[in-house]
């Protein structure tokens, strides 16, 4: 019913930028929050940053290097990385929190991931 569908990963070097999107579609009633996470090998998935109509969060490694920001309009969600390190290499995956049309309970979806790879 709902699809998040992502873009923009890549390979870059150290210091260099990338911007992932992702735009949501489906029987979307309302979108409550948008979130970006990653996941590098071994390590638990984390929260980089989230979006709601009145706020954003950042992950205290990524302040002042990623800035996120969201188009109600289209439904999509941005995340501007740039100073990019080797350890923001990761699979970065979009999340949303989604009330269905019809619906009134809000329920979390997932986007496949896009890999980040960062060379020193």
């Amino acid at each position: 019913q709902v699809q998040l569908v992502e873009s923009g990963g890549g390979l870059v070097q150290a210091g260099g930028s990338l911007r992932l999107s992702c735009a949501a579609s489906g029987r979307i009633r309302s979108i409550i929050v948008m979130a970006w996470y990653r996941q590098a090998p071994g390590q638990q998935r984390e929260m980089v940053a989230s979006i709601t109509s009145s706020d954003t969060t950042y992950a205290d490694s990524v302040k002042g290097r990623f800035t996120i920001s969201r188009d109600n309009a289209t439904n999509t969600v941005s995340l501007q990385m740039n100073s990019l390190k080797p350890e923001d290499a990761a699979v970065y995956y979009c999340n949303a929190d989604i009330i269905l049309m019809g619906g009134t309970i809000r329920r979390p979806y997932w986007g496949q991931g896009t890999q980040v790879t960062v060379s020193s």
